[in-house]
């Protein structure tokens, strides 16, 4: 089940950058709007996860305007946010949510130790059965009487598995109240929950004074909003030495057909550029797009996009 945000979604701006840090917002303007951005979401421990990245999701000032000038997002100062929140919460409310919080650790430390648990339980009844199996390969046909059966905590002594489990019984009242201790944990050992939102306890809509204008973008935005108009995803083209990537449809499922230059309409385009262009362009099996906007006189808002593809057909 799809859980639509609130509109507008609010994009945080922090430090020169915007960033959405709602799950819900990342899959709706994926879904219904074809932005992608950047996940850029890591983990202190892992710092080259590479394409294993989560959120915040990072916007480029382009993605950010179009979705402003749509009316599906406002820009948000995010450190006012945070500072005018925290000092207008009541303390009930901080310790209401602080409990909320504590209350979550708790449960997904009882997921995990019952995941434990249980897998303890399966490999010893596996141990247990490789023991049984052992046992009667050993019995001879003569034999009158069979060997009886070691029992669950005991084992042989050179099988280091079996040493890891000799403190755990395998009766079933060792096992009861291995359940029961296991969902009685020390809120002290609870898990650190931390929320990819401040909403709550903070309010969900921000206040006028803490809302942003419009972002700058640069020369390139009109053949930006060209292309996502026609239906494009686009996506940041450093790593082919483009400014945009333009995707026929969600990037997880289609490579990029062209790689994306923009220009100034009256500037002057060095030829040799064009040629190492549209080489680089057909060697990755992809096309070479430049485009540029032109303004129609009588009227300086109104831009007309125009956009040339390049490749070499030989290559």
């Amino acid at each position: 089940m799809t859980i639509e945000p609130t509109l507008p979604i609010p994009i945080s701006y922090i430090e020169g950058n915007y960033y959405v840090f709602s799950i819900d917002a990342v899959t709706y303007l994926r879904r219904e709007y074809h932005i992608c951005g950047v996940l850029i979401g890591t983990l202190p421990q892992i710092p080259q996860q590479n394409v294993f990245l989560g959120l915040p999701l990072e916007l480029m000032p382009e993605e950010a305007r179009l979705l402003v000038e749509k009316g599906v997002a406002c820009i948000v100062d995010e450190v006012k946010v945070q500072k005018q929140g925290m000092k207008a919460l009541m303390e009930e409310d901080r310790k209401k949510y602080l409990r909320e919080l504590e209350s979550q650790g708790l449960q997904a430390m009882r997921l995990q130790t019952s995941r434990k648990e249980q897998q303890r339980e399966k490999t010893l009844k596996k141990l247990e059965e490789k023991k049984v199996k052992a046992a009667k390969s050993k019995k001879l046909p003569e034999d009158p009487e069979p060997e009886p059966e070691p029992a669950a905590a005991d084992g042989p002594k050179d099988d280091p598995s079996l040493e890891l489990f000799a403190d755990h019984q395998l009766s079933s009242n060792s096992q009861t109240t291995s359940r029961r201790t296991s969902t009685t944990i020390n809120p002290e050992n609870a898990m650190g929950i931390t929320p990819a939102t401040a909403h709550p306890p903070l309010p969900a809509e921000p206040a006028a004074e803490q809302l942003l204008p419009t972002p700058q973008v640069p020369s390139s935005y009109p053949l930006f909003a060209h292309l996502h108009a026609e239906g494009y995803f686009l996506s940041p083209g450093l790593r082919f030495g483009c400014q945009y990537l333009a995707y026929p449809g969600d990037p997880l499922r289609f490579h990029s057909h062209f790689l994306v230059v923009s220009a100034e309409w009256d500037e002057e385009l060095d030829l040799m550029e064009i040629i190492a262009g549209g080489r680089l362009g057909t060697g990755v099996k992809k096309g070479f797009l430049i485009g540029g906007a032109e303004k129609k006189e009588g009227s300086a808002d109104k831009e007309n996009v125009r956009t040339f593809s390049i490749e070499w057909a030989g290559m």
